[in-house]
C-alpha cells in the first residue's frame, strides 16, 4: 500500500477508482469519485489517499459488496490498486475523511470482498482515528464504527418528472398547488419566471455565496464560505466538468434578476444538493420550492434518476422527498493516545448533539436561540 497527495495519483490510478466505484453498484455519488478527491487536495495540504493493494488485504472485516456486483481479477489477475480511502491528517494522527464538513457522502471505494481489517489500514496510513460525519451506507469494513445514522433526503425522478409529480399530487396536493400558484404570482409581480439548470456565470455563482452566507448568519450557524478553502473548492469544482462529478449550477430567474440559486455536483445519474439559497427579498413566493421543482423536472430530462438534498431535516425537504438514504457519524480509532484524544474531543459534543435532536422540544428551542443569536449578530442598517 502507499499514500499520496491527491495531485500525485496517475492517470491509471484514477481510472482504476472509476472503474471500482462504477462496478460496485452503489448511487453514483459524485463526492465519491476521484475528482472530489482531486479538488479538496488543491485547497487542503493535508489530504491523502491510500492506494491498497490486493496484497495489502489484511484478514479482518470484509469490505463486503456495496451493493452490487463485485469487482473481480481481469484475464486472471488484478488490474491496478485493489481500493483507495481519501482522507485528511490531523494532529496527533487524527484522520478525517477528505472533505469532512462539505463532504456528503464519505467512504472507502474498494473492490467488495477484499479482506481488510479497518484498524491495520488505518496503522499503515499512519492515523490513530479516521471519523466521518456523512458515511456511505453499505461501507461493511467502517460501518460497525458508526456512532449515530442519519436520514439523507432523496428525490426520485428516475420515471421522469410526470410521475415525481404525481406522488407529489397524492401525497402532498396543497404543497404542490400553493408553490404553482406562487410562481405564476412571482411572474406576474417581477418578470417571466425561468430556469438554468446549469449556469456558467461566475459573478451568479457568487451572489448564491452571498446569500448563503447571509442564510447562516440569520439562523446562527456557522458561515462555511467564511473558511477560504471551502470558498476555493466550490469554485473550483464550479469550473470541474467530469463524468461523474461536475459543478452544477441551477438558477431561478424573474425577469433578469436571479431569484435563487442552487451549486452541487452530479453524476451521470445523480445530482448531489449542496449549497441551497434564495434572495430573502423573495421569500414570499417560496422561490426555493419553486427552484427546487423546476430543478427535479430539468434533471430528470438530462438523465439524472436522484436528487441527494442530503442529511439534515427541514420542512422543504419533507415535502419534496420521495424517499431517504441512511448515512452514518462516527470513527474508526485504534488503541492509543491519539484515538483516547479523539473521543475525548468529540465524544462529549457527539452525545449533546444527539441529546438535544432526540427531543423535539430541546431541539425547538436550540432552534430559536441560534436565529436569536444570528439577529444580534447581523450588521445594524443605518
Amino acid at each position: 500500500m502507499r499514500v499520496v497527495r491527491p495531485g500525485d495519483l496517475g492517470a491509471g490510478d484514477i481510472e482504476s477508482w472509476r472503474e471500482l466505484r462504477a462496478e460496485s453498484g452503489a448511487p453514483a455519488h459524485p463526492f465519491m469519485e476521484p475528482e472530489f478527491a482531486l479538488a479538496v487536495g488543491r485547497v487542503r495540504p493535508h489530504a491523502r489517499v491510500a492506494l491498497i493493494s490486493e496484497e495489502a488485504g489484511v484478514g479482518g472485516r470484509s469490505a463486503g459488496p456495496v451493493g452490487g456486483r463485485s469487482v473481480g481479477p481481469v484475464g486472471g489477475r488484478s488490474v491496478g490498486p485493489a481500493g483507495f480511502l481519501p482522507f485528511e491528517r490531523g494532529r496527533f494522527g487524527h484522520g478525517r475523511a477528505i472533505g469532512f464538513g462539505v463532504s456528503d457522502v464519505q467512504g472507502a471505494v474498494l473492490r467488495p470482498g477484499l479482506p481488510l481489517d479497518a484498524r491495520e489500514l488505518l496503522r499503515a496510513c499512519g492515523l490513530s482515528a479516521w471519523e466521518f460525519d456523512n458515511l456511505e451506507e453499505g461501507q461493511g469494513l467502517f460501518g460497525p464504527d458508526a456512532a449515530r445514522s442519519y436520514a439523507s433526503y432523496v428525490i426520485d425522478v428516475g420515471d421522469g418528472y410526470e410521475s415525481y409529480e404525481q406522488v407529489l399530487r397524492a401525497r402532498s396536493p396543497k404543497f404542490l398547488r400553493t408553490t404553482l400558484a406562487k410562481e405564476r404570482r412571482l411572474g406576474r409581480d417581477a418578470g417571466e419566471v425561468r430556469f438554468v439548470l446549469d449556469e456558467r456565470d461566475p459573478a451568479v455563482l457568487r451572489t448564491l455565496m452571498g446569500w448563503k452566507s447571509a442564510q447562516y448568519r440569520r439562523t446562527g450557524r456557522r458561515d462555511r464560505f467564511a473558511k477560504r478553502w471551502i470558498r476555493d473548492l466550490v469554485e473550483f469544482l464550479f469550473h470541474t466538468r467530469a463524468p461523474g462529478c461536475s459543478g452544477l449550477l441551477s438558477v431561478l430567474y424573474a425577469g433578469d434578476r436571479p431569484v435563487a440559486a442552487h451549486f452541487g455536483l452530479r453524476s451521470r445519474t445523480v445530482l448531489s444538493c449542496w449549497f441551497p439559497a434564495y434572495d430573502p427579498g423573495f421569500a414570499k413566493f417560496s422561490p426555493g420550492l419553486i427552484l427546487h421543482l423546476r430543478m427535479a423536472r430539468a434533471a430528470a430530462d438530462d438523465g439524472i434518476g436522484m436528487l441527494d438534498m442530503g442529511r439534515g431535516a427541514a420542512e422543504y425537504k419533507d415535502a419534496l422527498k420521495t424517499g431517504e438514504l441512511t448515512v452514518y457519524e462516527g470513527a474508526s480509532v485504534r488503541p492509543g493516545l491519539g484515538a483516547a484524544l479523539q473521543w475525548a474531543g468529540r465524544e462529549p459534543a457527539r452525545r449533546a448533539h444527539g441529546f438535544v435532536r432526540n427531543r423535539p422540544r430541546l431541539a425547538g428551542l436550540a432552534q430559536r436561540g441560534l436565529e436569536r443569536a444570528g439577529r444580534l449578530r447581523e450588521p445594524k442598517r443605518p
